[in-house]
């Protein structure tokens, strides 16, 4: 019995960490918000037990910052720390892919073809939640095929703290555009076994990412959209 609610339990706060992680990554909590936890617990109709071990999971994925006095509170990166953090995760997706191109399997490849196509029917839709959740598998399974696991945990722990970012980047026509064709030639590099192309694509795709960013930063956009849900969740 007691091993049966140990998993009830894990698979609770996984849950309610998925759902958390949704809701900072799609700014319905505004980056530097508080995290309530009254509130939060109401909302997703959980007790605090499994809402606190979700906030500590997303905060070891580094989506939240555990602050002294304050407590939980979405994270939120200065313009400084955003080109830091892409000039690595450049260079980290861009080893991926040169791993990628050379031990990805036929297998993993269908379903990595199989994502995109996903992808564009949820881009041909507009719906840019779907779209992104399908982009995130994407660009995580590229780093899964290059079959390294040290590289797979120090991806996904840099990559958390701009996601929320990277969910914004795409809510422009024109950019969207070419971040749907950046993916297809991500596909056929693959295809190709063309590390060297996967590398150099997957750079400019970031390189992308970082100046839209930028702009949405400098233009005051890009912690906007989301406030009425996110003051709500947050203190």
């Amino acid at each position: 019995m007691a091993e049966v609610i140990q998993i009830a339990r894990l698979g609770l706060h996984d849950q309610v960490a998925a759902r958390l992680r949704t809701m900072l990554v799609e700014g319905r909590i505004a980056p530097g918000a508080k995290l309530n936890e009254r509130e939060l617990a109401e909302q997703l109709h959980v007790s605090r037990t499994p809402l606190r071990e979700a906030i500590k999971m997303l905060a070891m994925e580094g989506l939240v910052d555990l602050l002294p006095n304050r407590g939980a509170v979405a994270v939120k990166l200065s313009e400084t720390d955003v080109v830091h953090t892409f000039e690595l995760l450049a260079m980290l997706e861009g080893l991926a892919g040169e791993l990628a191109a050379q031990r990805i399997t036929e297998p993993e490849l269908a379903e990595l073809r199989a994502k995109h196509y996903e992808m564009l029917a949820a881009f041909a839709r507009r719906d840019l939640s779907a779209y992104y959740r399908l982009n995130a598998q994407i660009h995580a399974a590229i780093g899964d095929a290059a079959k390294n696991p040290v590289f797979n945990t120090t991806y996904r722990a840099v990559n958390a703290r701009v996601q929320s970012l990277r969910f914004r980047t795409n809510q422009n026509e024109a950019k969207w555009k070419r971040a749907v064709k950046e993916h297809e030639q991500m596909i056929e590099a693959l295809d190709a076994r063309d590390g060297a192309a996967l590398k150099a694509i997957l750079q400019q795709h970031l390189a992308h990412k970082r100046d839209t960013v930028l702009e949405l930063m400098r233009a005051g956009d890009v912690y906007a959209g989301h406030a009425g849900q996110a003051g709500h969740a947050g203190a």
